[in-house]
């Protein structure tokens, strides 16, 4: 395996970002974004893009994670509950702007490419969805969720309205809608009273 350098990386994932960028000069969509033009904007070789990622999708999907993590932290310092609240706002509050429109286009090209698919299954959606878990879990050993479902069959009732209203441009994700949408899943999720 190949040795990154680490200015290379970045030139690369910057960009791939600014290419990406809609509000820039030279933007241009998932579909049409290129390792030429990656190789191009970041000043090294398509040899050398392709040591380190196997696919146009995997340099995507590596930039949109290296701002995207960031902002949307699950907390473990919290109740359970309370950090899944606050972890889908924040989602919502980075999926409102362009990082959002990056995301659908990134789903809108996995759909008819099973190599993008895979491989944003594999970088972003399996470990994400395996901290997700985590904290359902730990919701449900405490009992503000109730048991009896699976961590992923809770997480999909949690976070499918949020990726519903991605696609579908419909609805608002501001934090007030949001949190009113995870109360609703909550509800229907919670233990019954006794």
């Amino acid at each position: 395996m190949a040795i990154r350098s680490e200015q290379s990386r970045q030139s690369i994932l910057q960009a791939t970002m600014k290419l990406l960028d809609e509000r820039g000069p030279d933007s241009m969509s998932v579909q049409q974004l290129s390792i030429e033009r990656i190789a191009r904007e970041a000043g090294v070789s398509k040899t050398t893009i392709y040591r380190w990622w196997p696919s146009k999708a995997a340099v995507i999907i590596d930039t949109f994670l290296e701002n995207h993590i960031l902002h949307t932290t699950l907390r473990d310092d919290l109740p359970p509950v309370d950090a899944l609240r606050e972890h889908v706002i924040s989602l919502a509050k980075v999926y409102s702007g362009h990082e959002g429109r990056l995301m659908a286009q990134l789903i809108a090209e996995s759909q008819y490419d099973p190599t993008t698919l895979e491989a944003f299954k594999t970088l972003f959606w399996r470990p994400r969805r395996e901290v997700v878990n985590r904290v359902i879990e730990r919701a449900i050993a405490e009992g503000s969720i109730r048991d009896g479902f699976s961590p992923d069959e809770l997480a999909e009732r949690i976070y499918a309205p949020i990726y519903f209203q991605l696609l579908f441009r419909e609805g608002s994700f501001d934090a007030k809608s949001i949190a009113a949408g995870f109360e609703l899943a909550l509800h229907g999720i919670a233990r019954p009273s006794a």
